[in-house]
């Protein structure tokens, strides 16, 4: 039996149990990965929705404000490598913050 949407209305996620063997796979994979509970949570959350992941984590800005502030005059190649950029992309990004 598949889970829908109005069958999870009906059910507890304790009756699942931990058999996710009837999940689709993308729940699957992401109930295997942090639980049964967070994948019914995300479900209930994004269902029917497309949803694309940015590569980074962190936001331009955040990383950015990372760069200004760790910057000592001397670590432009430990900025680049740290945060995966260029160092073309270090120096644009420091002149930006003057």
């Amino acid at each position: 039996m598949s889970i829908n949407g109005s069958l999870l209305e009906k059910w507890d996620v304790n009756d699942l149990g931990n058999d996710i063997s009837g999940l689709n796979d993308v729940y699957r994979e992401i109930a295997d990965e942090i639980g049964i509970e967070n994948a019914v949570a995300i479900y209930k959350l994004f269902h029917g929705t497309q949803i694309s992941f940015p590569s980074r984590l962190f936001s331009k800005e955040h990383i950015h404000n990372a760069i200004i502030s760790e910057y000592n005059g001397d670590n432009v190649l430990e900025l680049a490598q740290k945060y995966n950029y260029s160092e073309r992309s270090i120096w644009r990004i420091l002149k930006s913050s003057k």
